[in-house]
């Protein structure tokens, strides 16, 4: 936004750069957010369907994205084959992972669905080796991507047999968090430098998520007989804050740090969903799962490493 002084008249000072918030701050309560986003969807589905759910999250950040886009005066982005790339990684990005995430929670704790989340850097690095060619790993990436799959099957328990494991809800996770990688690895591919802003093709993404919600939901699910309002604020909460303000948060962050500092928020989000699991929804905690838990986080950080980095 920007003002024009009159003619003939003096023109008042100009005001002071608002102070911007510490990036530190965002970063932690970027963190915080997605952190408690698994028990968000927890209590979600302890009165709403899983579809019911996702639909509610994409509906509430769908809003939250498209009152900035009008404050920022933002328009989205026009071109049916634009809008039609935009449509497959809406479905990668947000309608399946958050719909898998949803339906994981049905039998799986919050805490295993937050530590499943951190492995998504290790499938980026496992598909980046056949979808992108210019992205070679090292020896250093190739040891992270081992000892995060090790990681991995430590939180599962792999030498008693996955036991007490819900192996459908488990399996479901963890392709909630492939899905994300498959998503950005597309839009690297074919939505790169589309002269829009991140803020208008977040926004036509988030709504195209929603209309694919909203059309297979009511195939799968009824209308609730009654509104439960405490796992209804959960979701209002999941939408607007954990989708809607989030990306607004992370793209902030991205701009002002860089995007390898903001991705470091990846490494936090399994700690916090873990402690607010086993805090305020008394999930049970064998050693098992915080030391994977490291070690996965630990693998995804090696991955992460780039030559003269």
């Amino acid at each position: 936004m920007s003002t024009v002084a009159t003619s003939r008249t003096r023109s008042p000072a100009p005001a002071p750069p608002r102070p911007r918030t510490d990036w530190r701050l965002r970063f932690g309560v970027l963190s915080l957010i997605w952190g408690f986003s698994f028990l968000l969807i927890k209590v979600g589905t302890n009165g709403y369907a899983p579809f019911q759910v996702t639909l509610g999250r994409l509906v509430f950040g769908t809003a939250v994205l498209g009152a900035a886009m009008a404050v920022k005066r933002e328009r989205l982005p026009r071109g049916a084959r634009l809008w039609g790339r935009m449509a497959v990684a809406a479905f990668f990005l947000n309608a399946l992972p958050f719909s898998l995430f949803a339906y994981a929670e049905l039998t799986v704790p919050s805490t295993l669905a937050g530590i499943c989340n951190a492995t998504s850097p290790l499938w980026g690095m496992a598909l980046s080796l056949v979808a992108l060619s210019e992205d070679r790993p090292t020896r250093v990436r190739f040891a992270g991507l081992g000892l995060g799959f090790l990681g991995v099957l430590t939180v599962l328990g792999a030498w008693q047999g996955f036991h007490g494991l819900d192996a459908g809800g488990t399996a479901m996770a963890l392709l909630a968090s492939l899905s994300y990688p498959v998503g950005w690895i597309y839009v690297r591919r074919t939505l790169a430098d589309t002269g829009n802003s991140h803020l208008s093709m977040t926004g036509a993404q988030l709504l195209l998520a929603t209309v694919q919600l909203a059309v297979v939901t009511p195939l799968f699910t009824s209308f609730p007989a009654h509104l439960p309002l405490v796992p209804l604020l959960a979701v209002a909460a999941l939408g607007a804050l954990g989708t809607g303000l989030a990306v607004l948060i992370q793209y902030g962050l991205v701009a002002e740090v860089g995007p390898t500092t903001a991705q470091m928020v990846t490494y936090f989000v399994p700690v916090i969903a873990t402690a607010a699991g086993v805090a305020i929804l008394g999930e049970s905690l064998s050693w098992n799962t915080p030391v994977g838990a490291l070690v996965v986080l630990a693998g995804a950080a090696l991955t992460q490493v780039r030559r003269g980095g």
